[in-house]
């Protein structure tokens, strides 16, 4: 096999996995705060959100170590981790526990995402990149269609302890597999560079704080306490931003947003990913937590999103490298906006057909699809090799980064519009009292498509205002 395509065939199984990983996680959620001893519906949410966290946080760093030690070594390194991490999650006797295991998979994630663009980028010439980024996305939400569909019946059969079991073989597999066929092709920098240890000290609690803030003040209420840790987080994220300006070798290289594309590319690829980062999730907890289907059921009805996307996204990426990216970014962000507009007018009625759901289910998939691989190929094409392994990392901290806020949006939405005290049942999938479920359905799930669909609009703003430069 000619090396390029290996390297295509091992990125591609490293995306899918973590992200079957990831959709498996979320369709057995109600499962695992209803049945693992001691799991409360705030573990529920660091259950994705650790994981999330600590895959963001690093992602900047671990490209710095890909750039400096070799991407491929850290690429390997986040193979076995991740593995490690997944074993240790089928075991796991409490909720907080699963929370902590949660956090090592983060870390073998934000090793592989860190230098997976950038090795699949100097593997292809310039005139290919679309294309393969194109293959690697549909692949990746190919992992998302088949974590659905086997997530239910793992859960629903083996029990929930079984979606971290796939991991294992799989995992150590590709770790062999790439630690064997893979090899150094991009052009190392020098060690003295270093590492930014101020930024990544003010960047991962700063964050951190943020999301706890507001998660926290979502499930208890808000008062001094979760204002004060929210404050503080913002405050860290504030002088991070102020430390990189100063430092000789950033964490963030912020001079990389005086390259227009590059930095609309970034801003787009944010607004985008808060509207799309937490749809499978919205989806499920309607499913499972409101009209109380079970596992497989759910993943099967939510299927529609899925295949949208892989089937708008290699055709985006292969048209993308013939015709140029912005049409095709462009094109992609208004039919997902529509997609999350219908479905927030969907939602809105207590008992809508399952038809219109798929309307909109398929359109915010497709408008997906469109967009991320061109969106992508054009920020790693406008930087120079030596930096890709950087602006890699910056481009998945940045999505991670949208994924978070769009995950806690929807619980702080549901928290605002439905009794905490329901909210336990609510996400362990179990009946609730009166009427909340149309109360969450009607307003909470509404809202929530709502707010996607205008952050999906925000992303136009970039590629228009970098269009009239």
């Amino acid at each position: 096999m000619e090396y390029k395509y290996m390297v295509l065939v091992n990125t591609t199984l490293a995306s899918f996995m973590s992200f079957l990983d990831s959709n498996i996680v979320v369709l057995a959620l109600p499962t695992i705060v209803r049945e693992l001893p001691g799991t409360s519906a705030f573990d529920g949410v660091w259950i994705i959100l650790g994981y999330s966290i600590v895959a963001a946080v690093m992602l900047l760093t671990l490209g710095r170590f890909g750039d400096i030690f070799g991407r491929v070594k850290m690429y390997n390194l986040g193979f076995a981790v991740f593995t490690v991490g997944s074993a240790l999650c089928s075991v796991s006797p409490n909720g907080a526990t699963l929370v902590g295991f949660r956090i090592v998979q983060g870390l073998g994630s934000a090793l592989i995402f860190a230098n997976n663009n950038a090795i699949l980028t100097d593997a292809f010439p310039s005139n290919e990149r679309g294309r393969a980024i194109g293959i690697n996305q549909v692949v990746v939400i190919m992992g998302s269609v088949v974590g659905l569909t086997i997530g239910g019946v793992l859960t629903q059969t083996l029990g929930w302890r079984s979606i971290f079991w796939i991991n294992i073989p799989v995992g150590g597999f590709s770790t062999v597999w790439a630690y064997f066929r893979l090899r150094e092709l991009s052009v190392q920098t020098h060690i003295r560079e270093g590492v930014d240890v101020l930024g990544n000290l003010l960047f991962a609690p700063g964050v951190g704080f943020i999301l706890y803030g507001l998660t926290f003040g979502a499930f208890s209420g808000w008062g001094v306490y979760e204002a004060v840790i929210t404050g503080i987080g913002l405050i860290l994220t504030v002088l991070f931003v102020y430390a990189q300006k100063r430092m000789v070798y950033p964490m963030m290289d912020l001079r990389l947003f005086r390259n227009r594309v590059f930095s609309s590319g970034i801003i787009a690829n944010l607004f985008s990913s808060i509207a799309r980062g937490g749809v499978t999730l919205n989806l499920s907890i309607f499913f499972q937590g409101v009209l109380l289907y079970d596992a497989y059921r759910a993943g099967i009805l939510m299927l529609p999103y899925s295949l949208a996307f892989v089937a708008a996204g290699p055709l985006s990426g292969y048209l993308s490298d013939r015709y140029g990216p912005t049409r095709f970014v462009t094109a992609g962000l208004i039919v997902g906006s529509v997609g999350l507009a219908l479905l927030a007018v969907f939602s809105s009625t207590p008992s809508p057909a399952y038809p219109h759901l798929v309307v909109g289910m398929i359109l915010s998939g497709a408008g997906n699809g469109m967009f991320v691989a061109p969106n992508i190929a054009s920020i790693m094409n406008s930087v120079s090799p030596t930096r890709r392994g950087v602006a890699s990392g910056m481009a998945t901290l940045i999505y991670n980064v949208g994924s978070l806020f769009s995950i806690s949006l929807i619980f702080v939405v549901l928290a605002t519009v439905a009794p905490r005290s329901e909210l336990q049942d609510l996400f362990a999938g179990l009946p609730v009292q009166g009427d909340l479920n149309s109360v969450v359905f009607g307003r909470g799930v509404s809202m929530v498509y709502a707010l996607m669909g205008a952050f999906n609009l925000l992303a136009l703003a970039p590629l228009i205002l970098r269009l009239k430069r």
